[in-house]
């Protein structure tokens, strides 16, 4: 697994545990930061700071093209990942769009459901093809 890889996942994890905690992303970012144990990757800080910073932008987008599928629906994990991938494809040009909806689905291939990589993959491919209708 890639350093990239490694810091979505790791990102994940912190969105995730944050959600389920019910505490800000970046208060869990502070706290799992602090792990000497388990040292915070700068990219998987960058991707946990820009979800929270786009977090109604990104979940409005999310509900909008999820056809029927409100968030509170979605798997906690899928949730995660889709908004890191949304965040990927929207906010960082450092990330090529199709990268972003692939590490998203092998996150959740992994780590969900059965049926989530088919979700991610579509969801994230609807937004990746809207993005220039979008504005970003």
């Amino acid at each position: 697994m890639g350093a990239r890889s490694k810091s979505r996942k790791r990102a994940l994890d912190v969105l995730y545990e944050a959600e389920q905690r019910g505490i800000a992303p970046l208060s869990m970012l502070e706290t799992r930061s602090s792990d000497a144990d388990y040292p915070m990757r700068e990219y998987s800080a960058e991707l946990v700071r820009g979800v929270a910073s786009h977090t109604d932008e990104i979940d409005e987008l999310l509900e909008t093209y999820s056809q029927g599928w409100p968030l509170t629906r979605m798997p906690a994990v899928d949730r995660a990942a889709l908004r890191i991938g949304a965040w990927e494809i929207l906010f960082n040009d450092d990330v090529d769009g199709p990268v972003a909806v692939d590490e998203a689905v092998d996150l959740v291939r992994k780590l969900s459901t059965d049926d989530s990589p088919g979700f991610v993959s579509g969801l994230l491919g609807r937004i990746l093809d809207m993005k220039p209708s979008l504005g970003y």
